[in-house]
């Protein structure tokens, strides 16, 4: 094992959309573990659009990254050394937290993975994205047969679960996504019952009222921006709002104007936000409903796989472009006991 680790640290916060100024890469001595603690070799890195919240250091639910700081992010790692009984080195755990080649991590943060399914899984469909769509669909958005669903960034991590939870509901699920491949995607592999390529038309609104002629009765919120301004006045009466993010509006410096609330009373809509990690109970109850599924192959998920920890800043940047295909992990490392 190298005696020393590479790190990605966050320099300078963005104005806008992060450029690779933001982020240098750098290499530090090897960290070791004290009692109750754990050193992984990551294998796996998971890139998210929640992450450039962290990179600001506006008031947010979760503390931003200090300058000169390593990134955080979710990983799948092998144990190297530990002191801790729970776990032996060559075990592949999910848990550790960093844009890092080695990380440092307390015991009790750490879950073993089975084998089985592929180690990349647990950072997307049966990880962190896909417990964030069954959360979401669960607690408030509650689909029943016939009703129409809208999911938005349709084709990504959270937005492919959310909708195929939402057809396993017996719904009717209308994606929104912004190309071609991933509008064929969408229908073809997902079986979603229709999908709207928003660069692709010239009139939104009217594409969305085509694509739902009975109305709106949930909407899975990504994206927000124009989208959102499209899909809120098709909301049914007592629809439901599932406000998981709007990464069209994450790197803007002002926030932009909402729709007219008015119609909220008048049509008794639900609007309710949520951060997944409130209840970390899902995460075990998500896992154990969905690996059968991710097994037989009835739940799918794509992954965009990028190599080299150096090239997860400009893997993130594209990120926020909605340049991915897939729930977008960096392959740091490969497991050394063939598993």
């Amino acid at each position: 094992m190298s005696d020393l680790r590479r790190s990605v640290i966050l320099r300078s916060r963005p104005k806008g959309l992060p450029t690779p100024d933001n982020f240098s890469v750098e290499e530090q001595a090897m960290p070791q573990p004290a009692e109750g603690e754990v050193l992984t070799r990551t294998l796996w890195l998971s890139l998210d659009p929640y992450m450039r919240g962290r990179m600001s250091d506006a008031a947010s639910y979760a503390a931003p990254i200090e300058i000169d700081a390593p990134m955080m992010g979710e990983t799948v790692g092998e144990v190297v050394a530990s002191r801790d009984p729970r776990f032996q080195p060559g075990q592949v755990v999910v848990g550790a937290w960093g844009w890092q080649s080695h990380i440092v991590t307390p015991g009790d943060k750490l879950i073993a993975l089975p084998k089985g399914a592929p180690y990349s899984a647990y950072l997307g469909v049966l990880g962190m994205p896909g417990i964030t769509a069954y959360t979401g669909m669960k607690d408030i958005g509650q689909p029943k047969p016939g009703e129409t669903v809208v999911i938005s960034a349709a084709s990504g991590a959270v937005g492919a679960v959310a909708g195929q939870l939402a057809k396993r509901a017996g719904a009717r699920v209308v994606g929104v996504v912004g190309n071609p491949d991933k509008s064929l995607y969408v229908q073809e592999t997902l079986g979603f019952d229709d999908c709207i390529d928003h660069r692709a038309v010239l009139d939104l609104d009217a594409a969305l009222r085509e694509s739902c002629p009975d109305g709106i009765d949930i909407y899975f919120e990504n994206v927000g921006g124009d989208l959102q301004q499209a899909v809120f006045p098709l909301l049914n009466p007592f629809g439901r709002v599932i406000m998981c993010g709007m990464v069209a509006e994450y790197n803007d410096a002002k926030p932009r104007p909402g729709p007219n609330l008015m119609s909220v009373v008048r049509k008794r809509l639900r609007i309710e936000g949520f951060i997944v990690s409130d209840k970390p109970e899902r995460f075990a109850e998500w896992r154990a409903l969905a690996a059968p599924w991710v097994a037989d192959g009835s739940l799918h998920y794509r992954e965009h796989v990028v190599d080299g920890l150096e090239n997860a800043p400009e893997a993130f940047i594209d990120l926020l472009r909605g340049h991915n295909f897939g729930k977008l992990v960096v392959r740091v490392g490969e497991v050394s006991h063939g598993g």
